[in-house]
């Protein structure tokens, strides 16, 4: 397996944190970014924002969430709640011998981003949100919104709540599952209008690969971008990352007395068009001048899907780059 030569400049190392080690990598001086990925993914996703971070004055530290990469994978399901990943967060920043940070996140990164900036205003300062909007804790139960969704056909996350279930679709062939599951949310590989949607199985046997785009990677992933992520799986297998989904209603337990709070910090969105993520949560962003009311700057960026920051770099690095210049004012 050949893995991309990193930056002379990058740094990686290890800190003791209540999931036991977490490991991240840093690149740059200033004022501190800390960068958290999303599902199926690891701090290799923000590969493309280390160094621009560090060229524009930041020191910019991406992690591999517990359960992922070379942090620590606690046995636990419940060792993978809200609560946890965001004590995880404030203890990076101790560690880096920081007061403050502003912390950006995508996907479930960006759930944990909003997370720790509501839980923590004093260490997070502001806040950066990619593909997955801010909504804040309450409504009805998690999983019993996922089990109405989609008729005669399984919603992914209900797919995924079953401990081994989803594994067992996905660990026989990790790098095949990962680029199927990468093409079909990307803009450019994507299914098209009127073909079975990627996000749900059938009910009886399905599996989400059944739903993947045949063919090439999408534009933005190489063999060896694709060979470091499975690299990664193949090491950690998938349970540490799946039982992320497998707290959402025990989040909603624990985040009751946050009901409907604001993120009163500045904050920063950028969501894709074509992204179901962004599309399908509308209502939430409709909805910020309430949520967040020191929102600075919003963005959707046209023909972009999900994986924002791997599809597009430039133009996510110059939007958050600007939005990080104008914090500093």
């Amino acid at each position: 397996m050949h893995q991309p030569a990193p930056s002379a400049d990058l740094r990686h190392r290890t800190i003791e944190a209540p999931a036991g080690r977490l490991h991240l990598v840093e690149q740059g001086t200033g004022p501190l970014v800390l960068l958290v990925h999303g599902f199926p993914e690891s701090w290799y996703s923000w590969r493309r924002q280390l160094p621009a971070l560090a060229t524009a004055g930041y020191r910019a530290v991406a992690l591999d969430v517990r359960g992922y990469g070379r942090s620590s994978k606690p046995a636990a399901t419940d060792a993978y709640r809200m609560l946890d990943l965001v004590e995880d967060n404030v203890a990076l920043v101790r560690a880096l011998g920081e007061e403050k940070a502003v912390i950006v996140g995508h996907d479930w990164g960006s759930g944990i981003a909003a997370a720790s900036a509501l839980l923590h205003p004093e260490v997070f300062r502001a806040v950066g949100l990619l593909s997955v909007p801010y909504a804040p804790p309450g409504g009805p139960r998690p999983t019993d919104v996922f089990a109405q969704m989609g008729g005669d056909q399984e919603f992914y996350v209900s797919y995924f709540q079953e401990p081994g279930r989803a594994e067992a679709e996905m660990e026989p062939d990790l790098r095949g599952w990962l680029a199927g599951f990468y093409a079909a949310m990307s803009a450019d590989t994507m299914p098209t209008p009127g073909e079975p949607d990627p996000h749900f199985v059938a009910r009886t046997g399905g599996r989400l690969r059944d739903r993947f785009p045949g063919g090439s990677l999408p534009a933005w992933l190489t063999e060896d971008d694709l060979d470091v992520y499975a690299g990664e799986f193949e090491r950690t297998g998938m349970t540490g990352a799946l039982n992320r989904y497998r707290n959402m209603d025990r989040d909603w337990e624990d985040l009751a007395p946050y009901g409907g709070a604001p993120i009163e910090q500045p904050s920063l969105f950028i969501g894709g068009a074509l992204d179901a993520s962004t599309t399908w949560m509308a209502d939430a962003i409709d909805a910020y001048p309430a949520t967040l009311p020191g929102l600075t700057s919003s963005h959707i960026l046209d023909g972009c899907g999900h994986w924002i920051q791997q599809e597009r770099p430039e133009e996510v690095n110059r939007l958050l780059t600007s939005w990080l210049d104008s914090l500093q004012g």
